[in-house]
């Protein structure tokens, strides 16, 4: 089974940036879709960024130009460089296999965007 780790969230103030990372271990990463979601509170979670195995990326329309998701996959890890962050970016990231989102979810890492 799939085990996920985030990491990199924080308080960042408008306009800011912050570096997610996701670490995975116990399957064949390079081998899967991976991507990054998030929950903002009373909120359903939402698919945010995609990566493919052979590196094709997509993005959710409210982040597109501002966040880059990418994978190193001999660290079995995903990032996600978020830049110019707006107060609608606060919420609890997640990252898992895209599309499918089939892994246990990690914990998530908090994200909170305010001046």
């Amino acid at each position: 089974q799939v085990q996920l780790v985030e990491s990199g969230g924080g308080l960042v103030q408008p306009g800011g940036s912050l570096r997610l990372s996701c670490a995975a271990s116990g399957g064949i990463f390079s081998a899967y879709g991976m991507g990054w979601y998030r929950q903002a509170p009373g909120k359903q979670r939402e698919s945010i960024a995609t990566i493919l195995s052979g590196g094709s990326t997509y993005y959710a329309d409210s982040v597109k130009g501002r966040f880059t998701i990418s994978r190193d996959n001999a660290k079995n890890t995903v990032y996600l460089q978020m830049n110019s962050l707006k107060p609608e970016d606060t919420a609890v990231y997640y990252c898992n296999r895209a599309p499918t989102a089939d892994f246990a979810w990690g914990q998530g890492t908090q994200v909170t965007v305010s001046s």
